[in-house]
């Protein structure tokens, strides 16, 4: 009797520490394969900063994110207003957002730590396209008389807040014209959206403004006696000679109210760009999805119409790209 005691407890442990092999087995077994996000739920979140909500570059961001959200699968994006392209580039640095539009001249200045990002730049920023060029619109009332940027010496402009892409533009451009920027002015350090007003009731002489073409501000000003300013070749060559983000650009007669000629200006292009720890196949499908959608994002945003990939690697201040977005630009044959 004893001895069929001991058969059957020894039979019962053999049985139980193999169900707790065969257990072990099975949870090593999940460890090593994970489910993937897909199926979990998890999904990659991409904060998109723009600019202030009226403004070209806040619509142009919403209908990104938007097509991103309908068409790549793990990607929850959002656009944000934001005080501009200097703002979205300190962002993205410190992780508050991880894709956004600037100018690429503010974005190689992130990148080289120079200028309105000195001892804080960021260099792991990668560029995924080239995208419409952004020319300076000049802006001035017919009374008052300037008929340069010479002509502002001495005059009230609006030249946008200190440290602003705006506030830089006009820097380098009076500068340039041979002004001392601001002291041979009376600067009013408001942005174009506060200057319109002043514009119209005629308490202020000009102001400048960096958009998409045609502004719808600047339409709003070119109704209330006021226009354009043409920008000399000379200072464009000069500001050609020293900064590699500057092209010669011209605003077609007939673009605003009241405008019959044609103006001579400079332009910047704008560029999104990301953060560099961004997964390569995240960036890839970013990259793709936009150009895949260019046309029909086009039809909603004028400033995206007519864009190709082929230009979206040129005239970018030789910021690099990020491999995700090299990957589909070598797929498509853009780059070799």
């Amino acid at each position: 009797m004893k001895k069929s005691w001991k058969r059957i407890l020894s039979a019962a442990l053999a049985a139980v520490l193999m169900v707790s092999a065969v257990a072990g087995c099975g949870g090593e077994k999940k460890a090593e394969t994970p489910k993937p996000a897909a199926t979990t739920g998890e999904k990659v979140k991409i904060n998109f900063p723009t600019a202030s909500a009226s403004g070209a570059l806040y619509a142009v961001g919403a209908a990104i994110t938007n097509t991103w959200n309908k068409t790549v699968p793990g990607i929850s994006a959002s656009s944000q207003a934001s005080a501009g392209g200097i703002a979205n580039l300190n962002m993205v640095a410190e992780g508050e957002a991880q894709v956004s539009i600037a100018i690429s001249s503010n974005a190689y200045q992130c990148l080289n730590g120079t200028d309105s990002f000195k001892d804080h730049g960021y260099k792991d920023l990668k560029a995924i396209a080239g995208l419409y060029l952004n020319p300076n619109q000049v802006v001035v009332t017919n009374k008052s008389g300037i008929t340069s940027l010479e002509g502002v010496k001495e005059k009230h402009f609006a030249v946008a807040s200190a440290g602003s892409s705006v506030y830089n533009e006009c820097m380098v451009h009076f500068t340039a014209a041979g002004l001392k920027f601001p002291d041979e002015m009376k600067a009013e350090y408001i942005n174009f959206g506060g200057a319109a007003d002043m514009l119209q009731n005629g308490t202020l002489d000009g102001a400048w403004i960096m958009s998409g073409a045609p502004a719808s501000a600047v339409s709003q000003a070119l109704t209330a006696n006021c226009r354009l300013l043409n920008i000399s070749d000379d200072v464009i060559k000069k500001l050609q000679e020293q900064y590699p983000w500057y092209v010669k650009y011209t605003i077609p007669a007939g673009t605003y109210p009241n405008q019959k000629e044609a103006v001579n200006t400079s332009a910047i292009k704008m560029v999104m760009f990301c953060r560099g720890d961004l997964k390569e196949d995240t960036v890839y499908q970013l990259t793709k999805s936009f150009w895949t959608n260019i046309e029909e994002l086009g039809k909603s945003q004028k400033n995206l119409k007519g864009l190709k990939p082929e230009d979206a690697v040129k005239d970018i201040a030789k910021l690099p790209l990020h491999p995700g977005a090299v990957k589909y630009y070598k797929e498509i044959g853009v780059l070799k």
